[in-house]
């Protein structure tokens, strides 16, 4: 590596601190007349000095600087710039340059290597371990913990089998035990369809009794599992596939001998989301997401195909949503590198054959895919692919949001953005079959608009004052698409702003914190519960400043994911309005697998108990030892 950057934040002045910077040239040869380039996501504002250096662009967290002086950077010299106007003090080392490049007269990008971001007076603590070391309640390897439990361990038989199945039991078996070989695939099979020596008999039943997800397991010389659905059935199979993949790789698992399993989960809402727009994951890497959701007895994908950063939903009808929204690199016009991007140019997104094939995936494993397109805000990609959907009379810098981004919600007095959005809902529901689409709506910023003359007109038409019942104006629209197509709007909290959307036939999700569920629940909406306080799994895990992760929430350890109580303080006469859980996987800091596994497990596995398992059967130091066993990406 030719070219290094350090970083250093400094706290004075209040309250935001300084910047400080600092690229040595480690190559043989000066650095003349060049510009250096990185991604961060501490950014400078608008009002803002430099000493040392000059600074020539940002959009969001991409920023451009030159030396203030133009003379060459020899070999072994460093320079040193500083920087204070900045949007807020950094949490951790995520926070400073986190990629960089220097680019020389003749176009070319070097690539250069960045350090963590040092805090003067710190002194990091030692890493301590995210998990104790655990005990086991009963020898079992169940993950979500059942809700009734009564076995006896003994051995574990070589391989379960199913004599006088249906086909469609057998071919359910089947695939639990394919799910299983693609999670573990150096491990044993877990069932067939023949006797074997050591082999036990698994016998179906159906009871329409039980709940619709729910299941029963019992235990003797044949194991019999009642269901009164295909759901049922196969969180039981999974409850079986767990219990022996346990058994088969480590001795302190059993399987039972004798005895009974009768469960069924707590929340009907059991989901997880992913963010594949800012950082790309590819569809190979999604399916085993899908995988782990299953293993995890977890019903719902939510899959983030828009944000700023890119689009990544093929509309044949709008090509250039895919063409421009879905590509960034140094060299282009509108969609420039953004956190943890290299110089080079990225061009990803999904067709819509592959988003079929994941839907049909996932549904095969009894998961719901939920896609969603921001709407009104995060939208700076379909605004660099469309800039028609603008505007023109609009100061292009006029508004930025919370991420930095200039001017980047779509305008709802701009007849053009309907017409898109028509468009992309006729695609996105022949494509995805379930009954919820989620538009966003969060996070659009507080003054957005009230510089486009368009927007005041509408306003004025309309009376309305201000951005949120604008937004809220707009948003009854979107949802009147939406019903035309038989789904149901769901939103991020903000969706409630500005009077908000009817209730009725509206699922938000409450992220910002408990109580804004609370709010949302006693103002007559349907609820899902996924605070940033415990299931943002992009959020740091301890105090740490050289730990992973964002910090805008705080520290989130596993423990704390484990113990949180949706339900919390709902008033008993709203508690039928919260629907469930999710986790979000948010990905500005995921640049790797490695940082994926980092963050995301065991957190996941302990929002998943919390979904499914009651208050009562909870078990910290249970969940600690099982998780072990989980599988990551």
């Amino acid at each position: 590596m030719t070219y290094f950057l350090e970083n250093t934040w400094l706290p004075d002045p209040a309250p935001a601190g300084t910047w400080q910077l600092t690229l040595t040239n480690l190559s043989d040869l000066s650095l003349r007349d060049f510009r250096l380039s990185l991604t961060s996501i501490t950014r400078i504002m608008p009002d803002h000095t430099i000493a040392g250096a000059t600074f020539h662009k940002r959009a969001a967290n991409f920023h451009e600087f030159a030396p203030a002086q133009p003379a060459p950077l020899a070999p072994g010299e460093s320079w040193t710039f500083s920087i204070t106007g900045l949007n807020r003090s950094p949490f951790h080392r995520n926070d400073a340059a986190k990629t960089a490049w220097v680019t020389t007269p003749d176009g070319t990008h070097h690539p250069v290597m960045v350090g963590d971001l040092t805090h003067e007076g710190t002194v990091p603590a030692l890493p301590q371990p995210r998990l104790p070391k655990g005990r086991l309640t009963l020898p079992f390897a169940l993950l979500p913990w059942p809700n009734g439990i009564d076995a006896t361990p003994g051995d574990a038989p070589v391989i379960l089998h199913a004599p006088g199945a249906t086909p469609a039991n057998l071919r359910l078996m089947l695939s639990v035990d394919a799910l299983h070989a693609r999670l573990f695939p150096h491990t044993r099979k877990l069932f067939q369809l023949s006797a074997v020596p050591g082999s036990r008999a698994l016998h179906f039943t159906t009871d329409h009794s039980l709940p619709t997800e729910g299941y029963r397991l019992e235990f003797g010389d044949v194991i019999t599992l009642t269901a009164a659905s295909e759901a049922g059935h196969r969180y039981g199979l999974i409850a079986l596939a767990q219990m022996l993949h346990g058994a088969f790789t480590d001795p302190d698992y059993k399987f039972p001998e004798s005895g009974q399993i009768t469960d069924a989960p707590r929340y009907g809402w059991r989901g997880c989301h992913l963010d594949v727009s800012r950082h790309f994951w590819q569809i190979d890497e999604v399916s085993r997401v899908i995988d782990i959701l299953a293993w995890h007895k977890l019903n719902i994908f939510h899959w983030h195909l828009t944000d700023d950063e890119g689009w990544r939903a093929e509309i044949k009808a709008l090509p250039q949503l895919t063409a421009a929204g879905a590509t960034r690199g140094a060299d282009l016009p509108a969609m420039l590198p953004q956190l943890g991007d290299g110089a080079n140019t990225q061009h990803q997104f999904y067709t819509q054959d592959q988003m079929r094939g994941l839907v049909a995936h996932a549904a095969s494993l009894g998961i719901e895919v939920m896609p969603e397109i921001e709407t009104p805000g995060h939208a700076a990609c379909v605004l660099a692919a469309m800039p028609e959907l603008a505007d023109r009379t609009e100061q292009p810098d006029s508004y930025y949001s919370v991420q930095g981004y200039f001017n980047n919600a779509l305008n709802p007095a701009m007849p053009a953005v309907y017409a898109m959005l028509e468009t992309v809902f006729d695609e996105i529901a022949d494509i995805f079959p379930s009954r919820y689409v989620h538009i966003g709506g969060d996070e659009v910023a507080a003054n957005a608009w009230l510089g486009s003359p368009r927007a005041q007109q509408v306003m004025a038409q309309e009376g309305l004052t201000g951005t949120f019942e604008l937004q809220s104006w707009f948003m009854r629209k979107v949802k009147a698409m939406l019903t035309a197509r038989g789904k149901v709007m769901v939103g991020w909290n903000e969706i409630a702003h500005g009077g908000g959307v009817p209730p009725e036939d509206t699922l938000v999700m409450a992220w910002e914190n408990p109580q804004v569920g609370i709010d949302l629940a006693r103002e007559g909406y349907d609820v899902v519960m996924t605070p940033g306080q415990a299931y943002y799994l992009d959020m740091v895990q301890s105090g740490d400043w050289l730990d992973n992760g964002a910090g805008w929430a705080g520290p989130v350890p596993a423990q704390q994911s484990y113990d949180f109580e949706a339900e919390g303080d709902f008033p008993a006469e709203l508690r039928d309005r919260m629907r469930g859980v999710q986790a979000c996987i948010w990905c500005e800091h995921f640049t790797t697998t490695a940082w994926f596994n980092d963050l995301v497990f065991p957190r996941l596995g302990a929002m998943a108990e919390a979904a499914w398992t009651h208050k009562n059967n909870k078990d910290w130091q249970r969940f600690a030892r099982q998780v072990r066993l989980h599988p990551t990406l």
